[in-house]
């Protein structure tokens, strides 16, 4: 059979086998083969296990291993990567005893970062968000989720879901992007809520869609950001533009917008520190990924931890992500969230490396294309210079990537 690359001598995590709720790992470790092969051929993977189970390939390119560990390439599915400015005042207020909710009713937060998001260019929008980007690539990260959402008007909110294409195509990775006008309220429409959401439904995502710039949409259900009922009409535009949603949810109270998100089957609801047991269940039953972001629960010192032992009695699939933002999670490093996730959320380390890969591509929707290392797949790899999968979870500022693989090269 012929092949255009073919890796023999190595290991394998193939994140192929039931990775979460019930069916989760119980300390065993993360299923490996340890003398596999992975061939390719037009940037999909043609074969990924034993090596003494392969049929004969004729490769155009052949790769010896020498035994390093593959798994498929790293996924960060919740980032907010294009954005202007920084927000490192807000950090020293808040290490003098500013909470993250006064810092935002007394004009900072979201909205200081969408002063200087509206006054740069695509341009530098791009040129500032590459160098994160770069960062995440450099530790193996194929496919990405970016959101907008620091723009709050049609013309800064085009401009940066145009940045983030520009940067899929400047770059050796999936982008997938999503819309999150309902983030916050802009200055303009302080007062009028309503009015603003109007905006978001009935121009912003018609507009946006028309133009092919959003693959999900996404908005912020929280005290200090848009209630329940009108997160729904956010969500109903979205659907009547046959948009896929999720949600930033039951991160600073508990408005139950993760189980609303669900009734919407909605892809993934983000951060559910404060998540019951209706949402997990409502949760359970639409297939709903719960995205965990420890980036964010560290570094604005949150105390109340996402319910992890319901959402693995209830077999609801767990994705970790950097949550890559100027302002609660300044974080570029997926091995960091990872040994995060593990250290605050106790998660294992298979829950960690699933929530990275399949669980990740599930998050996206794209778990029928990447996330795990199967025929038919994209053939996205990360490869390592590793004894043992754990290490990838265990080290913190310790990058052992070897080779990145995206689409076969």
């Amino acid at each position: 059979m012929q092949c255009d690359t073919l890796w023999t001598d190595v290991r394998l995590a193939t994140m192929a086998a039931p990775s979460h709720g019930k069916d989760k790992d119980k300390g065993e470790g993360v299923a490996v083969i340890e003398r596999g092969m992975l061939a390719a051929r037009d940037g999909m993977i043609l074969f990924a296990g034993p090596q003494d189970d392969a049929p004969a390939f004729a490769p155009g390119r052949q790769i010896k291993g020498e035994g390093r560990l593959i798994t498929p390439g790293l996924i960060d599915c919740h980032t907010h990567l294009v954005h202007g400015g920084s927000r490192a005042g807000e950090w020293q207020a808040r290490l003098a005893g500013a909470s993250y909710e006064e810092i935002a009713r007394a004009g900072g937060g979201i909205v200081s970062t969408m002063n200087a998001t509206r006054q740069a260019s695509e341009d530098e929008l791009v040129a500032s968000a590459l160098t994160r980007l770069d960062a995440l690539i450099a530790e193996g990260v194929t496919s990405i989720e970016i959101k907008s959402g620091y723009g709050l008007s049609l013309e800064a909110e085009r401009r940066m879901l145009r940045a983030a294409r520009q940067l899929a195509r400047q770059r050796r990775i999936t982008v997938r992007t999503t819309f999150l006008g309902a983030h916050a309220l802009p200055p303009e429409f302080s007062g009028h809520a309503d009015g603003y959401i109007d905006l978001v439904a009935d121009v912003m995502i018609p507009a946006l869609a028309e133009e092919g710039l959003i693959d999900a949409v996404d908005a912020f259900c929280e005290g200090i950001g848009f209630t329940l009922a009108q997160t729904e009409r956010v969500f109903t535009a979205a659907k009547r533009h046959g948009l896929p949603v999720k949600l930033h949810a039951e991160q600073l109270s508990n408005l139950h917008g993760a189980q609303m998100a669900a009734g919407y089957g909605a892809l993934s609801a983000d951060h559910l520190e404060h998540l019951d047991a209706a949402g997990v269940a409502a949760m359970a039953a639409s297939g709903t990924v719960a995205t965990l972001l420890p980036g964010a629960f560290y570094f604005t010192r949150e105390t109340v931890l996402p319910p992890v032992d319901l959402l693995r009695a209830a077999g609801v699939p767990i994705a970790l992500a950097t949550d890559c933002n100027p302002g609660t999670s300044p974080l570029t490093s997926l091995l960091l969230t990872m040994n995060m996730g593990a250290t605050l959320f106790r998660l294992t380390v298979e829950e960690c490396l699933a929530g990275v890969t399949i669980n990740a591509a599930r998050a996206l929707g794209l778990a029928g294309e990447t996330g795990s290392l199967e025929p038919g797949k994209r053939c996205d790899l990360a490869i390592w210079d590793v004894e043992h999968p754990a290490e990838l979870v265990y080290r913190m500022g310790f990058n052992p990537l070897h080779a990145r693989i995206w689409s076969g090269s």
